[in-house]
């Protein structure tokens, strides 16, 4: 069972996160325009600053985009110390040294070497993990202390670029609006790959568009490999977008969502499990709690726990077949309400043979892994460590022998 400092603990966060939600529920005063610019963050949360430096910490730099002139949608992007090779990096010299610990950053694009297969040849490619944060669609962001240092860990485990996504909230804006912001973030990465792809061959990409291009994602980015990660209500998200890429892979060319992960998803439905039943006031993230992040997400007419966004084995969901997701790890906590449904998804994708173990972690509550008051936890590194090396059979160039 958890320590007496984390049930104490969760009390207090309960009751503040209650409180925040029916103080958002009272500001939202009906229904939200969900066209509207809208909040990525709210300003009572504490974030961290990016740094496009490698930190002497963790060999990492980060950086922030705002990516949508029509919406508060950004990104952080996470960029692990790439592999150096002089001879062929632009602008810098082969003079030049590489990137150091502290140096800002801005990477390069990539027309500057003789051919397409002499740049291929001469860059390792990192392959791109997008990651949407939790916090019941109604709070958290991709810039918070906790979902950066997350991003941070995950992006030195996997030697991998991670793209944090901060989606539109509710009831700001409310469902398909961080749905659709998840769609956009990979049409992005996408737009961006194409971009480079243009100015490497030589295509003749004009000022406008050679200015738009993302350095970090066109010079190191690998987009055939790209894995989405979802935390809690992420998970949704990401979930929803790997969809999408089933149904339309042409949208996102040359994107190929190889795996996603879902950690602890903040799935629901109508007919209560067992553990609904049995962990109903469960630290940190009850569900009474919950079932009113998901009255400020949904509008009062289209409010069903069966919605399609809360219930993917719904009776009438639509969408691709299960036998056509890509591999999915699932993690779930042992003192968690939600952890039936996540166990049952799982399950259902299995038996259409589609590659979907469950990480099942012992004495731990929602977001063991990402809330910022167990991040230092072993619990929470070990989950890390474990997601790495999972993923790293379908994002390794060379094949992975680690397999649960």
């Amino acid at each position: 069972m958890p320590g007496v400092g984390v049930k104490i603990y969760s009390v207090f966060f309960k009751l503040l996160l209650r409180h925040k939600l029916q103080s958002l529920a009272a500001a939202a005063g009906g229904e939200a325009d969900a066209a509207a610019f809208g909040v990525s963050c709210r300003p009572d949360e504490a974030t961290a600053p990016s740094n496009p430096a490698f930190s002497a910490a963790d060999g990492v730099a980060s950086k922030d985009l705002h990516i949508d002139p029509n919406s508060s949608l950004s990104v952080r992007i996470f960029l692990p110390t790439p592999p150096s090779h002089p001879h062929h990096l632009h602008p810098r010299r082969a003079s030049e040294p590489p990137p150091t610990v502290g140096a800002p950053y801005r990477g390069y694009l990539p027309h500057a070497v003789s051919s397409p297969r002499a740049a291929a040849s001469a860059r390792r490619r990192l392959p791109i993990i997008v990651q949407f944060h939790g916090g019941g669609f109604v709070s958290g962001s991709s810039s918070s202390a906790a979902n950066d240092a997350f991003c941070r860990r995950v992006a030195k485990l996997c030697d991998a670029i991670v793209v944090a996504v901060g989606y539109r909230l509710a009831p700001e804006s409310r469902y398909p609006a961080a749905f659709d912001d998840g769609v956009r973030v990979l049409r992005w990465i996408a737009k961006q790959a194409n971009l480079a792809m243009m100015s490497r061959v030589g295509a003749g990409v004009d000022t406008f568009g050679a200015s738009t291009v993302e350095p970090w994602i066109a010079a190191h980015g690998d987009p055939a490999r790209c894995v989405l990660l979802g935390v809690s209500c992420g998970a949704n998200i990401a979930n929803f977008v790997t969809r999408k890429t089933v149904e339309d892979g042409k949208l996102f060319e040359p994107v190929k969502v190889v795996a996603q992960v879902l950690m602890y998803p903040f799935f629901i439905g109508t007919v209560p499990t067992h553990s609904e039943i049995r962990l109903a006031n469960s630290y940190f993230y009850d569900k009474s709690t919950c079932i009113l992040a998901w009255r400020l997400f949904l509008s009062e007419k289209e409010f069903s726990l069966d919605h399609p966004a809360a219930n993917p084995l719904a009776p009438d969901r639509e969408g691709p077949p299960l036998k056509c997701m890509p591999p999915t790890l699932t993690v779930i906590a042992e003192h968690d309400w939600m952890r039936d449904r996540a166990i049952a998804y799982s399950e259902e994708l299995r038996k259409v043979n589609v590659d979907a173990p469950v990480l099942d972690y012992k004495d731990t509550v929602h977001e063991f892994a990402t809330l910022d008051v167990f991040l230092k936890t072993p619990q929470a590194q070990a989950c890390a460590e474990d997601i790495a090396i999972w993923m790293k059979k379908y994002i390794s160039l060379r094949g992975h022998e680690f397999s649960y």
